[in-house]
């Protein structure tokens, strides 16, 4: 008994050694295993875990982080790779999935679900007891005598391709919607539901769903729970809603203005800077004040600020300083740089102001109205006194609704001093017009503003081509166009980045009437009235300028070589008469060579040419009132004794017009030169430079005419009262003629020129001053005795040796005759 219980006993102690050992296995890896693996993983060893089956981390299937933890895989989502086949549908669960038939479809096998589509034996349901799975899609078989027929339930028809198949009937897209028009129409297998759109609720009564479903619109506005950001007002749409910015205000960077999401920020004043490259104390003046502006600016203030900033604008072009003597191509550069800044600053601030319409005139005649509507529809009517407007008010809104529709007219009398002596650019089509009607070649267009400078604006920005056209009603003072002239709108063009003139294109002038021209553009910018003087070229006139100034100058200089060469006529009254007729000769050279203004653009040189014939032809008049004066002291007082010097005949001659010209010149450098001639600009009576020297030179010469007549008519009767009256009065007329042309008193026909068109006057004007050369000529050269003796002296110098003899006896005879006669001279 004691052997097999000892050995019974030892092999207990060597089972129970085992079990310690796999119990101290056991601990150790329990202890080298993670305690933190979440539910739905398992662990791998001290610091991984792994998911189970069906289960995943946003780390993969193993992970690291104490953060993580497993989530269930939807096998059935959209992008997983588990298909169940046709007639099944996924049907997700945790850790796993399965496929199930579709409803009216059961599996061969009459199981009830399945894993994958290998497994996937949907079939329709046996309708038909004898034939089984005859009819398909819910079909009704019905058995008849050696046949069978199916039928369709209620929204269910045979297809026309399988006349056991029956398919479902779409009442939503069958071409008459069964449904209320303020619901959808949702199709279903066998049948349809009317249900309320988002946005919407059944009206009271009516339940959402039924066939006869009626709904109404739902006002989240008033919900009373807050739609829209505290910073924008909720507008309640047709289904939906929208938040627009509060007056003042903007959206926010990275959001749109009327958008269930909107958020806005208080406006800011928009940045204007001076236009580059051009340096003006008065435009940085002004500039400075902007930035007052900018930095005190508040939108509930808009209002103050919009009336601040128009004065100041006045302000400047009232006194604008050195404005006025910048080049044109600057002055013009500034101001459409200024427009379109003045523009973009008012849309800003109408945008910001709390009113429905805004008119303002400043002391200055400035006057701004605006008119600010939330809604509209057709044509809309704005003005004030300067200009009227009508436009279409999808126009005015333009493609993007926003928020408030802003439209402004802003009329400004002192703006013309910015676009002073700025051309006109017109269409090729008018110029081939204007040679029909004219009958002669076109050669340029000077305009001349007549009204305000009107600065039209609105929300839209793409105003360069209008779906539809704008009418205009502009003030301007009334004036009857002449033959060569035209009232048209036009409107301020830029040229780029070098300067900015006056077009016509796409603006139509309909009409004028007491004081106002209508027009219709299919653009918007800043428009205004202008009176056109067309330039056509009169050919004959042409021809008998150039023509009358080719013999003008060769008379004039041969004049100049005679006093200059001629001994016995040297004194006082022959320097006058040279230095008239070398300056005469200069400015009518500089005259034929340089009046046109080829290029169109006043520049340097066609500045110079005007600069040239100012001076010169002034100083042509101060010789022709010293010519007066010598006249004066030779007849009146008799005395040639009393006569000026050369020196003092130099220093009025050629002293008094040097100072005019550069008094001129200081004053306004840019009155110097036009669009389409190297002359005087007529602009801010800048003409009157030349003109009121000449008025006064042309009345005292005569003065001096008048009592010259009137003495040479008394010493005539003394020096021989038996002279017969015919031979007395030709001698006068002949005097007096000659003494017109000495004196420049056939300018008169130029002063009384006011309508360049008369054709009368600019012939007469014309003939009588182009040929003053030759006029001098005869007079001081030809009619004076001691000139033609020296003319046939030289003649006879030339002359052959046979002829000498009977030359000299000629001239002696002549020389004779001349002392005789001396009382008698025409030339004086």
């Amino acid at each position: 008994m004691g052997g097999p219980r000892r050995r019974s006993f030892l092999l207990l102690l060597q089972v129970l050694g085992v079990s310690l050992i796999l119990l101290e296995v056991g601990s150790q890896k329990t202890s080298d295993c993670a305690r933190w693996c979440p539910p739905k993983s398992t662990c791998v060893n001290a610091t991984t875990c792994r998911c189970s089956p069906g289960f995943i981390s946003s780390s993969g299937e193993m992970f690291t982080s104490r953060l993580e933890s497993c989530d269930d895989i939807n096998e059935c989502g959209p992008s997983s790779a588990v298909s169940c086949g046709k007639f099944a549908d996924c049907q997700n669960t945790e850790g796993s999935f399965y496929c199930t038939c579709i409803q009216g479809y059961e599996l061969a096998s009459q199981a009830r679900t399945f894993r994958n589509e290998s497994e996937n034996t949907c079939q329709d349901v046996d309708e038909c007891q004898l034939k089984p799975r005859i009819c398909k899609s819910r079909g009704i078989c019905t058995n008849t005598q050696g046949s069978y027929t199916c039928e369709c339930p209620p929204g269910l028809e045979l297809s026309l391709g399988d006349p056991n198949l029956c398919t479902d009937v779409n009442e939503c897209t069958s071409g008459q919607n069964p449904c209320h028009n303020s619901t959808d129409c949702l199709n279903n297998i066998g049948g349809y539901e009317c249900r309320c759109r988002p946005g919407w609720k059944p009206v009271p009564g009516s339940p959402n769903g039924p066939k006869d479903t009626v709904c109404e619109d739902v006002d989240e506005c008033s919900s009373g729970q807050p739609m829209c950001h505290e910073s924008t007002i909720c507008i309640n749409t047709v289904g939906s809603y929208k938040c627009r910015c509060r007056r003042g205000w903007e959206p926010k960077p990275g959001f749109q203005n009327r958008q269930p999401n909107t958020t806005c920020e208080e406006m800011s004043f928009p940045t204007w800077t001076p236009p580059p490259g051009i340096k003006s104390q008065s435009m940085s003046h002004f500039f400075e004040r902007v930035q007052e502006l900018h930095r005190d600016f508040k939108p509930a203030l808009a209002q103050d600020t919009m009336q601040d900033l128009i004065k100041s604008v006045d302000e400047m072009l009232e006194a604008p300083r050195d404005l006025e003597t910048l080049p044109l191509p600057e002055r013009h550069l500034m101001a459409t740089h200024f427009l379109l800044g003045y523009e973009a600053v008012l849309r800003t601030l109408a945008k910001a102001m709390p009113g429905a319409s805004f008119t303002y005139l400043s002391p200055s005649n400035t006057e701004l109205s605006l008119m600010i509507q939330e809604r509209g529809d057709g044509n809309i009517t704005m003005g004030q006194s300067h200009a009227r407007m009508l436009l279409d008010w999808a126009v005015a809104t333009g493609a993007r609704d926003s928020g408030p529709t802003v439209m402004g007219i802003l009329s400004s009398c002192n703006m013309q001093k910015l676009l002073a002596n700025a051309s006109l650019e017109l269409e090729p089509e008018k110029k081939v017009e204007l040679n029909k009607i004219h009958q002669s070649p076109f050669r340029g267009a000077e305009p001349r503003l007549l009204s305000a400078v009107n600065l039209v604006f609105l929300s839209n920005t793409n105003t360069e081509k209008l779906d539809s056209p704008v009418t205009f009603a502009f003030s301007h003072l009334p004036e009857t166009p002449g033959p060569r002239q035209e009232l048209i709108c036009a409107f301020w063009k830029s040229d780029g980045n070098s300067s900015g003139h006056w077009a016509m294109t796409g603006c139509q002038t309909l009409g004028t009437r007491n004081g106002s021209t209508t027009c219709r553009c299919n653009h918007l910018s800043s428009f205004a009235i202008l009176m056109a003087h067309y330039d056509i070229e009169d050919q004959k006139l042409a021809l008998i300028t150039k023509l009358g100034l080719v013999l003008s100058l060769v008379c004039l200089l041969l004049c100049i070589l005679t006093f200059l060469l001629v001994r016995p006529i040297q004194g006082s009254r022959t320097t006058v008469h040279l230095h008239l007729c070398i300056c005469l000769f200069v400015g009518s050279a500089i005259f034929l060579a340089g009046i046109e203004n080829e290029g169109g653009q006043v520049g340097l040189r066609c500045r110079l040419v005007a600069v040239l014939l100012h001076y010169f032809f002034l100083a042509a008049f101060c010789w022709m009132s010293l010519e007066g004066v010598e006249l004066y002291f030779l007849v009146v007082r008799v005395f040639q004794g009393q006569g000026l010097s050369k020196w003092q005949l130099c220093l009025i001659g050629y002293g008094v017009s040097l100072l005019i010209v550069g008094i001129s010149a200081a004053v306004n450098s840019e009155g110097y030169g036009r669009t389409l001639y190297c002359w005087l600009n007529p602009a801010r009576g800048f003409l009157w430079s030349f003109l009121g020297p000449v008025t006064f030179i042309v009345l005292c010469n005569a003065v001096v005419f008048v009592t010259t007549v009137w003495k040479l008519t008394q010493k005539f009767s003394e020096i021989n009262p038996d002279m017969k009256k015919l031979k007395k009065a030709r001698v006068l007329t002949i005097t007096a003629v000659a003494q017109l042309f000495v004196l420049g008193s056939t300018w008169v026909f130029g002063l009384f020129l006011f309508n360049p068109q008369s054709w009368l006057l600019s012939y007469t004007f014309t003939v009588l001053n182009c040929l003053q050369g030759l006029f001098l000529f005869v007079l001081h050269c030809l009619l004076n005795k001691k000139v033609r003796e020296e003319y046939r002296r030289w003649a006879g110098r030339v002359t052959a040796n046979r002829y000498s003899e009977f030359t000299t006896s000629t001239s002696g005879t002549s020389h004779n005759q001349t002392q005789a006669h001396r009382p008698s001279e025409s030339g004086m």
